[in-house]
């Protein structure tokens, strides 16, 4: 296995040992699992959920991932547990799966730090639709979205001291656009004493309902004390099914998860019943998202007198080149550089009829100013074979 995949392992074993996560997840299999049931298990990493399903009565479960390395594992920890018959592994993205029977509940844990993680709503969208009996279950069943203004020198000096200072006397001021363009994950635990506002939910996401992978959503608050604020905090509370829960919340029990921060450009004095809008938009960007997050900080008392006003967005985030952009514009007429002309070499060559060995063989002869050996061209074989074979 290649060490990408022993670190993938590693973060494996972090999210099994997150007993208040895996075991809402067991107790809601338990529940909604009965003797007989086909499961669907969507990222299944090292098959925690599919072998809990089986667990629970699974008559079959099909358990899906693209990686290779964390199958492999699953698949041996399935026979030391006495359910690799009942247990069918598909190295694949749900999306392009075909079981043969659709399934009673459709199981995921497909999240980042928030559900909003790569292509996560668009798959769940399209199992339900597509490999879910009618009235089955999803797992988790809903995820509502909070938000707070926080107040957290910390979070906001880890974002923006390097670029308003250092020991240098260098002006590097021009990163703080960019780094307060990027919400992160906070590090250490936000509680609810650095809280400004009473939390508010801004977004539910219902995926017994739900058609789009965008979510959008708006909070108000009155300031509730007096203060410095940094930006705000987003969090989840997840409904697994009903009954069963946990969440991510300033306060709650420490998950893997921690909460996000999305940073101000700067800070803002904050007086107790100020009001604070915030307006959040995540919209499906690719395989990611794009996030943009308007602020307003307002004092009623004087003619509703604006005291902030921010527009962020996390493209502001993605520093390009010129030569980037220019390659990325409409009207760019593209010619393939030496690294795609190898890799059309490589995938016209993948015809069925050759072997890697063969493949990296006439590679060293095509391009020997490239490899120096035969064992450098079958690496770059053996890494475009993983990627595009079958």
């Amino acid at each position: 296995m290649r060490e990408t995949h022993l670190y993938d392992i590693y973060d494996y074993g972090c999210i099994i040992a997150d007993t208040g996560r895996t075991g809402a997840y067991a107790r809601a299999l338990r529940q909604s699992v009965k003797p007989g049931s086909i499961v669907l298990d969507i990222g299944t990493g090292v098959g925690i959920w599919a072998l809990l399903a089986c667990q629970a009565g699974a008559r079959k479960v099909y358990a899906v991932d693209p990686n290779d390395a964390a199958l492999e594992l699953a698949r041996e920890i399935a026979v030391a547990n006495g359910y690799a018959d009942r247990i069918e592994f598909i190295q694949d993205i749900a999306t392009e799966i075909a079981p043969p029977e659709l399934a009673d509940v459709v199981v995921s844990e497909l999240r980042g730090v928030l559900p909003l993680s790569g292509e996560s709503l668009p798959t769940l969208i399209d199992a339900r639709k597509r490999l879910l009996v009618p009235g089955g279950v999803m797992i988790p069943q809903c995820d509502t979205l909070w938000a707070a203004v926080v107040e957290s020198p910390d979070l906001h000096s880890r974002h923006t001291i390097p670029w308003r200072e250092n020991p240098y006397r260098l002006d590097m001021r021009a990163g703080l656009p960019v780094v307060t363009s990027m919400f992160v994950r906070s590090r250490g635990r936000v509680m609810p004493e650095h809280l400004l506002v009473e939390p508010k939910s801004w977004a539910t996401i219902d995926y017994g309902t739900l058609e789009s992978a965008s979510v959008n959503g708006d909070a108000t608050w009155r300031a509730a004390r007096t203060g410095t604020g940094h930006g705000f905090v987003v969090w989840f509370d997840t409904v697994l099914v009903s009954g069963v829960s946990f969440s991510n919340a300033p306060g709650a029990p420490p998950t893997i998860y921690g909460s996000v921060f999305f940073p101000w450009p700067e800070p803002v004095s904050i007086s107790a019943g100020d009001v604070i809008s915030v307006r959040i938009q995540a919209n499906p960007a690719g395989e990611d998202y794009v996030w943009r997050w308007e602020t307003r900080v307002f004092d009623p008392t004087y003619r509703d007198r604006t005291k902030a006003s921010f527009s962020q967005c996390s493209l502001e985030a993605m520093v390009l080149s010129r030569t980037q952009l220019r390659k990325r514009a409409s009207d760019h007429v593209p010619v393939l550089n030496e690294e795609g002309r190898i890799d059309r070499a490589v995938l016209d060559l993948m015809d069925g009829k050759l072997c890697l060995g063969e493949i990296a063989g006439r590679l060293l002869d095509q391009f020997s100013g490239r490899f120096a050996t035969w064992q450098d061209a079958l690496t770059w074989v053996g890494d475009r074979s993983t990627r595009y074979s079958r």
